[in-house]
């Protein structure tokens, strides 16, 4: 998977951007810088300003590529759920057994996340950090309606929807499919939040991480 994801370019919708960041050494700066900076000081404090000092370059030349630090997290984020994407599709694709499949997806959108060495302007890591504690900035605003009509969660969808049908593969009569696979992926970053910032409240921690848990709600939940 490392081999193919260094030759691939996620398909990301252009209404998102005004240029794409990947098709230039600049953009492609913008984005590893951004989310350095972004996980350092906040998404609140992060500024094209401040980026711009930390890349060496005008501001101005960062608005050549997005309009506002808005989008900018909404590209991050496309990108993020882009890469889940495949890692789900490779991780599942030769799994027969339909409960060992879901299993194996639900553990890809819940477990800890290592940075993937194919790709050198992006650090997979540090951006799950930014979506964990950022990325409900991306879809609670009141854009939300008109940025979903022009497709800026079409990636984030298609991942629910790809596990939905897992779901209803183990059990077609489980009447909440969409309700708990989008409460799962939600959740687990939520699970994650509290694992590292209000440990009293989630048994989530070292020893027993969100994939335990989900994982665990799954095999019981769907018993036949």
């Amino acid at each position: 998977m490392t081999m193919f994801i260094s030759n691939i370019k996620f398909n990301i919708g252009d209404s998102i951007y005004v240029k794409d960041p990947e098709t230039s050494e600049l953009g492609k700066k913008i984005l590893k810088e951004s989310i350095l900076l972004i996980n350092e000081i906040g998404f609140e404090e992060f500024t094209f300003k401040k980026l711009g000092i930390k890349i060496g370059s005008n501001e101005s030349s960062i608005y050549r590529y997005f309009e506002n630090k808005h989008k900018l997290l909404v590209y991050l984020s496309c990108w993020y759920w882009s890469w889940i994407e495949y890692k789900l599709v490779f991780a599942t694709a030769n799994i027969e057994n339909s409960l060992q499949k879901l299993i194996k997806a639900i553990a890809v959108v819940t477990e800890k996340i290592e940075d993937d060495e194919a790709t050198d302007y992006i650090n997979e890591s540090v951006l799950n950090k930014i979506i964990i504690e950022e990325f409900s900035k991306t879809l609670q605003t009141r854009e939300v309606d008109n940025e979903n009509k022009k497709g800026y969660f079409i990636i984030y969808k298609r991942v629910i929807n790809r596990i939905i049908g897992f779901v209803e593969d183990v059990n077609p009569d489980y009447p909440f499919a969409k309700s708990l696979i989008s409460s799962i992926i939600e959740g687990a970053l939520h699970q994650h939040f509290l694992r590292d910032h209000l440990k009293t409240i989630t048994n989530c921690n070292e020893e027993i991480s969100p994939m335990h848990f989900y994982t665990h709600l799954v095999e019981n939940l769907l018993k036949k």
